[in-house]
């Protein structure tokens, strides 16, 4: 059995454990006693494993591979926002069944297939392993899109973080805009910041 246990990555679902030939019961017995911890149900990770920088992000995107981190989660994660989102905010297209997770508490938006891949970056989420998620760009352009449901002084401190930091692109911000429906708010928001 140490063979196997040594065989399975740092992270994994029941599901790859079990095709490694590993009985439920076992699993549940190494969580006990300390070998693996349980991120999320059904997803856990080895406790010799190197420590894990985004452990929640790690434990949505294994729960469900299609998502995308997203809105207040990804602004976090780029340091667009000083506010800790109370749950993971992933996206999933349109007509995909939206991911639901209890544990660690997921939210998730339906954003169109068109545009889905629009701005896809990767994060090292733990080492060697990486999540999906919207590049900076993206993420300011989708708080702007649904600054109505997270608030508009979110956005607008976003947008105004962005284009302080070094990787702001205020041109392909606008072309993204425009691709997402948003390219009025975008623009006056640009002017407002570039004025004062």
């Amino acid at each position: 059995m140490k063979e196997v246990e040594g065989a399975l990555p740092n992270t994994f679902t029941t599901r790859t454990a079990v095709r490694l030939g590993v009985h439920s019961r076992d699993l549940y017995a190494w969580r006990d006693d300390g070998r693996i911890v349980e991120l999320s149900r059904g997803v856990f990770r080895r406790a010799d494993a190197p420590v894990a920088s985004y452990p929640d992000l790690l434990a949505v995107a294994h729960r469900s591979p299609n998502a995308v981190i997203c809105c207040v989660s990804a602004a976090a994660v780029h340091d667009l926002t000083d506010e800790l989102p109370a749950a993971v905010h992933v996206a999933v297209p349109t007509r995909s069944r939206a991911p639901r997770i209890e544990y660690p508490p997921t939210t998730a938006f339906r954003f169109d297939e068109d545009t889905f891949e629009l701005g896809l970056s990767q994060l090292e989420a733990a080492p060697g392993e990486s999540v999906r998620i919207y590049s900076p760009t993206r993420t300011v352009v989708d708080l702007m899109r649904l600054r109505g449901r997270l608030g508009e002084p979110l956005a607008y401190s976003a947008l105004q973080r962005y284009l302080r930091s070094q990787l702001a692109k205020p041109g392909l911000l606008l072309d993204f805009a425009g691709r997402l429906d948003v390219y009025g708010p975008v623009r006056r928001a640009l002017d407002i910041a570039s004025a004062g």
